[in-house]
């Protein structure tokens, strides 16, 4: 997995979070398949269609933090992951 100083995308911007699609109890096998960018000062109150319950593993980058709920519309239970 990358460092969460190290979170940039291809056009060097800064990103905020990284969500991965696949997993492995193997950490050099983490952190794999497909990937979500949460962008900084983003509020996203649904996952995009094609993740809905796909995320398996996260790297929050530095001096950012990701809320998560367990229910659409930031509803449920509440969840918070920083670096």
């Amino acid at each position: 997995c990358p460092a969460p100083a190290n979170l940039r995308p291809t056009n060097g911007t800064r990103l905020c979070a990284l969500l991965y699609a696949d997993n492995s109890a193997y950490y050099d096998q983490c952190c794999a398949g497909d990937v979500l960018e949460v962008l900084p000062d983003s509020d996203v109150p649904y996952m995009p269609w094609a993740w809905s319950g796909r995320a398996s593993s996260l790297v929050v980058g530095t001096r950012c933090e990701l809320t998560v709920w367990s229910r659409r519309g930031k509803n449920g239970n509440k969840r918070t992951f920083n670096a």
